[in-house]
């Protein structure tokens, strides 16, 4: 009898066991049918949204393509929508006396402010770590620019132009550094010296006050500097343009300590400081009297009033190539911050540092 009871409730013990195990698996086939719904439902979701993409990146091929089209037909003259992203903030206030090549003048200092609706300061991390950088920018002060409007077949730009280290001979346009190109765009490179929020400090400058700055790119010794590059035999002759001494008269550092504190005073919170004292000041204007810095024009030809060198823009232009006697009498002028500076040269070609004062204009 006990054995009976104990055979019904092993069975039944099985049949409970069987049917739990019926009713697990029902459970586990329904809730991998369920999941493999949803993979099926994020598959169809994932299919469509690269399809979505795919659709969009082929919408920007096109139009990228149209506007290509566009900027390249004759209608719109082959422009580019390029808009300069700083302006340079530099210590020379006019085109006459600023170096004509880079580095030439390491005391040259500039600061570039970056616009930060169009550059953010997060775009200028990590350039400090760069020594030096590129610079490309426009040729602002050109007296030229308003052949770029015209049709080539009348913009009637010079295809050759007087090179100073030839004595006023002509080369190629584009065998020079010359700022009067078709495309008025120049190619720096300058020293890094601080990266300060939207501004960068530069020093060793060749651009003028208020030149445009389209970008700037680190300088990268191992791709950028050419060993064994080879240039032409008149590029080399850097004495053509070299000083043989700069002299300052007795006064001159009176003179411009006195100009130096009158400008401190005047000077506004708001406004960069390139330079901390006026001896510095002082050792940038010999570096950059150091070389000649008249045109060609200047040094073939004498001016008959004592201001007239201050109008290097329309002499670097002028195309006669008469020889006149030299004049010691001929003052120049070299205006930096806002100072200016008169100077002559001497036969020898020593230069004899006058005075300074502030500049009228300022």
């Amino acid at each position: 009898m006990a054995a009976t009871k104990l055979l019904t409730i092993s069975i039944a013990l099985a049949a409970l066991s069987a049917s739990a195990a019926s009713i697990g698996v029902v459970f586990w086939r329904r809730k991998t049918r369920a999941d493999e719904e949803k993979i099926r439902e994020l598959e169809r979701s994932l299919k469509a949204a690269l399809q979505n993409c795919g659709a969009e990146r082929q919408g920007r091929i096109r139009a990228q393509q149209a506007l290509r089209k566009v900027a390249n037909s004759n209608d719109s003259n082959n422009s580019y929508p390029l808009t300069p992203i700083a302006i340079t903030r530099s210590c020379f206030s006019t085109r006459n006396g600023t170096p004509r090549q880079p580095l030439v003048v390491p005391l040259a200092k500039a600061c570039l402010v970056f616009d930060p609706t169009r550059v953010p300061p997060a775009s200028l991390e990590g350039l400090e770590g760069y020594s030096h950088c590129w610079i490309i920018y426009v040729f602002h002060l050109n007296t030229d620019l308003d052949k770029l409007w015209k049709h080539p077949s009348r913009s009637k730009f010079k295809a050759k132009v007087r090179v100073p280290r030839l004595k006023g001979e002509r080369m190629g346009v584009f065998a020079t550094r010359s700022p009067h190109r078709p495309c008025p765009i120049g190619l720096t490179v300058a020293k890094v010296d601080i990266v300060d929020g939207n501004k960068v400090f530069i020093s060793g400058v060749d651009l003028v006050d208020g030149t445009p700055v389209l970008d700037i790119k680190p300088y990268l010794p191992y791709c950028d500097s050419i060993p064994g590059a080879m240039v032409p035999d008149w590029v080399k002759a850097d004495n053509m343009l070299a000083i043989t001494s700069v002299n300052f008269s007795q006064d001159f550092s009176a003179s411009l300590n006195l100009c130096w504190s009158r400008k401190m005073q005047k000077k506004k919170k708001t406004e960069i400081s390139l330079y901390t004292s006026p001896t510095e000041f002082q050792n940038l204007i010999q570096q950059v009297l150091s070389w000649d810095i008249r045109s060609v024009s200047q040094r073939i030809r004498p001016h008959k009033t004592e201001n007239s060198s201050m109008n290097n823009a329309t002499l670097e232009d002028d195309d006669s190539q008469e020889e006149v006697h030299f004049s010691e009498d001929i003052v120049y002028h070299l205006i930096l911050e806002g100072l200016d500076t008169s100077y002559k040269i001497d036969y020898d070609g020593n230069v004899h540092v006058k005075k300074i004062e502030p500049c009228t204009a300022n």
